[in-house]
């Protein structure tokens, strides 16, 4: 997450869509930008807010992707990471010896199938729809873009902090362009619209 307290300004960062291109973006143009010690950069708002409830009163924005695409997208890094570790690079294979998310993924799912089928039953990260980390009982997100509409949402949140255009949105942390529709099967595809059946109701996504 990021917080701005000069600007009144809160971005819920959820994983996968763009959010670390967003934080790079603006980091360095909030001079009092911060996060909240002892959480995560993807925190959801509800663990936000319940740690700090004045943030509740800014403006709240966040960003969401097609599910069947974000599934992808995260599995396509875990393979990116695979294959610079085969390479040998240094960082890849630490990353992938340690005991993190992406870590522990690379080692029990031999492919995109088992990511979906299994992973979505045996990981929460991959069981939660998008929804929930942007939204609570009493409150929502202000703003929520759009992976697929994404240089002009970052330009309206730009605008709304009273920041300089952005010419061109740079691209930090993605994964090579892929149709998402070609890497499921039937079951594969129904097992998504099952587990992020909010979102897609919520942001009408098909596949």
């Amino acid at each position: 997450m990021l917080v701005s307290d000069a600007h009144r300004f809160l971005f819920v960062h959820v994983q996968k869509t763009g959010g670390v291109t967003i934080d790079g973006l603006l980091r360095p143009q909030l001079p009092d930008a911060r996060s909240l010690d002892g959480m995560t950069r993807h925190a959801r708002l509800e663990q936000i807010l319940t740690a700090e409830p004045g943030l509740g009163d800014y403006w709240i924005a966040g960003v969401v992707r097609n599910p069947w695409a974000r599934l992808l997208s995260w599995w396509s890094m875990v393979e990116r990471f695979r294959d610079l570790a085969e390479q040998g690079a240094p960082k890849a294979q630490a990353f992938l010896s340690g005991k993190g998310f992406l870590a522990v993924v690379a080692r029990e799912y031999a492919d995109f199938e088992s990511f979906v089928l299994r992973g979505t039953h045996e990981r929460p990260r991959l069981q939660t729809p998008q929804v929930a980390y942007l939204t609570t009982q009493a409150r929502r997100a202000d703003f929520i873009g759009r992976q697929e509409t994404f240089d002009a949402d970052v330009a309206t949140i730009v605008a709304r902090l009273g920041l300089p255009p952005v010419p061109q949105v740079p691209r930090v942390n993605a994964s090579a362009p892929r149709d998402h529709r070609d890497a499921y099967t039937p079951h594969m595809r129904d097992r998504v619209a099952e587990v992020f059946a909010a979102d897609v109701e919520a942001f009408g996504y098909s596949f």
